[in-house]
């Protein structure tokens, strides 16, 4: 399965072995913006009421993301951590609620989502944004929320997204445009603009 899943209906779904043992569940994704995927996952208890367990799970160690469960091989996938690891971890690498500002230093939004791709990618796709006046191109929502493929963005660090200030021409309420645009700004076809 490769469809794409949001970044917030990750929490709490749960990590399962593939002879059907849940054994934890997501707490927070944590990526890898260089890379441009998911990195790991913090995980609490077997229900959702325990607590943070002081272990966390690489993203090489995940067999299979799907949209009801994080496939895993066996417990033996989840690594052990100090838990002011997995937190330092969990805080360095969370992009909900960052600050999307222009390289021209005006800021346009705020990270309210992150689209993934399913299946063993975990690649970032796109970004949902809550998006300020100046980046609103038609929008029929009264929210403003808006897509940016990740393609647009010039880098991530800590808690702030750039994207270059002409990106905001590309921007829009539905991912599928902004694929679409995006793309064939870069004269790539429809299914290149990934």
């Amino acid at each position: 399965m490769n469809g794409l899943t949001a970044v917030r209906s990750l929490t709490t779904l749960p990590v399962v072995t593939l002879g059907g043992d849940a054994v934890a569940h997501v707490k927070d994704t944590v990526f890898d913006p260089a890379a441009g995927r998911i990195a790991s996952f913090t995980l609490t208890g077997r229900t959702l009421m325990s607590g943070p367990l002081p272990r966390d799970l690489p993203w090489p160690a995940v067999h299979c993301l799907g949209p009801h469960a994080v496939m895993v091989r066996d417990e033996g996938a989840l690594c052990d951590l100090p838990l002011s690891v997995a937190r330092r971890d969990a805080l360095r690498g969370r992009l909900l609620g960052a600050h999307v500002l222009t390289d021209e230093g005006d800021l346009v939004g705020t990270v309210l989502d992150v689209l993934v791709e399913g299946g063993t990618s975990g690649r970032l796709v796109a970004f949902r944004l809550a998006a300020h006046r100046e980046l609103v191109h038609g929008s029929r929502h009264r929210r403003h929320q808006v897509y940016v493929p990740r393609g647009e963005v010039l880098s991530v660090s800590g808690r702030t997204l750039v994207i270059p200030a002409h990106a905001t021409a590309y921007v829009t309420d539905d991912l599928p445009s902004s694929v679409a645009r995006t793309g064939a700004r870069h004269g790539l076809g429809r299914g290149a603009a990934r």
